[in-house]
């Protein structure tokens, strides 16, 4: 946690991982936001994956920080109590998230009515407010026919990280405090729309994909764990651990070369091929079928023991394949990293959670904070943002309005 955006306060109105995710960045960063959701929870309340208690840790981990409202959204009490949330006074508010329907109650044409400066960040399924979700977007932009081995043929394989809903979070944070800049210079609010397609496809397309194919009129081929236009892959050391080894860069290659000795061999290909490999990673790619067998042979013959620090020596880009709780009990990624610390959720579960990702040097870190109960600030947002009395605010808790 860090203090960069504490003036500022958001009102989030979102579920599952896209929407939630910008709201965790902004909170990770020092600002106030504050998380409203139907009483009982909303529909990702209880996703999974869940503890043996029933708690879901994805509800803990994607609402860290953030402050909890629960409210009957079915009634039109509820709803009014959301909508003057969103819009409440003070020059750091009016900043609200939300993957609710371009259309309804909490439209940016009928909040604005109540806040004219209003900021509403909206992240969509599609820009024309077709639904869709990370699998249905990563499908549709043709990643699943290019992952796997070629053995697959053209049977799809889908990734379990939701990518396109992490890129989604993240640029929709971003483009919050984008807006929220230029109302600070001509004081207008408005909204920003962020279909999770369109993440998808211009990512594609900003990393060449799109061009390739409509230049070349052919997809790309399944490389397996080959890496596409550079030297990288899966090798097995002598002791049976599978090492991922790259060489990106021209000081990558050579430390690799020197690191297991090959230099005569690499040269020799290199002369029969009239190619030189030192500065060209497309190279090292196109002849993968000669340097491949190479370094999978002098790999073979050394523990990773005695790879690891050789690697480092010599500037080498390499990692092992962990195991999801290897790397949670690896010291470097989880038990000292700063990033980490051990704390109680409102589940009563301790474990590691992280705080912001970003490191800042000349900033204090703080520990993260956990994740809400469900409604646990309702009366605290209600009577600091609204101004509602206590009698005010049991008469609501008493019509069942608020929880």
């Amino acid at each position: 946690m860090y203090d960069l955006l504490k003036p500022l306060r958001i009102v989030e109105a979102s579920s599952f991982v896209a929407s939630p995710s910008a709201g965790l960045y902004l909170a990770q960063m020092g600002a106030t936001v504050i998380r409203v959701d139907q009483i009982g929870g909303g529909p990702d309340f209880n996703r999974w994956p869940r503890s043996d208690t029933g708690a879901s840790l994805y509800w803990e981990g994607l609402n860290k920080g953030k402050k909890s409202v629960a409210v009957d959204l079915g009634r039109p009490e509820g709803r009014a109590l959301l909508a003057a949330l969103a819009t409440a006074p003070g020059d750091d508010g009016g900043l609200f998230v939300t993957n609710y329907p371009v259309d309804g109650f909490l439209s940016h044409e009928t909040l604005s009515r109540r806040r004219a400066d209003l900021v509403t960040v909206r992240v969509m399924g599609q820009a024309n407010g077709g639904p869709a979700l990370d699998y249905t977007v990563n499908c549709a932009v043709g990643i699943p026919q290019i992952t796997g081995p070629a053995s697959l043929g053209d049977h799809p394989v889908n990734h379990v990280l939701p990518a396109w809903d992490l890129l989604t979070g993240a640029y929709a944070a971003f483009a919050l405090l984008a807006a929220e800049r230029q109302r600070r210079e001509t004081g207008r609010g408005q909204e920003v729309r962020i279909p999770l397609s369109d993440v998808g496809i211009a990512t594609i397309a900003n990393l060449g994909q799109l061009a390739e194919v409509l230049t070349t009129g052919d997809n790309r081929a399944r490389y397996g764990n080959d890496v596409y236009g550079a030297f990288g892959r899966d090798y097995v050391t002598a002791d049976g651990k599978r090492l991922m080894v790259m060489a990106i860069t021209p000081r990558q290659w050579s430390g690799l070369v020197k690191a297991l000795d090959i230099d005569d061999a690499v040269a020799r290909i290199e002369g029969e091929r009239d190619v030189s490999f030192a500065k060209d990673e497309g190279a090292r790619f196109e002849h993968r079928d000669a340097l491949a067998p190479l370094v999978e042979a002098a790999v073979a013959t050394r523990t990773s023991a005695e790879l690891g620090p050789l690697f480092d020596s010599l500037g080498c880009c390499w990692g092992p394949y962990q195991t999801m709780i290897e790397a949670a009990r690896d010291p470097v990624l989880v038990r000292d990293n700063p990033v980490f610390a051990t704390i109680e959720q409102a589940s009563g579960l301790t474990y590691p959670v992280p705080g912001a990702m970003a490191t800042i040097p000349q900033a204090t870190r703080q520990p993260p904070i956990r994740a809400p109960r469900l409604g646990e600030h309702s009366d605290e947002v209600l009577a600091d943002l609204l101004g509602l009395s206590s009698g005010a605010i049991g008469r609501l808790h008493d019509e069942g309005v608020v929880a």
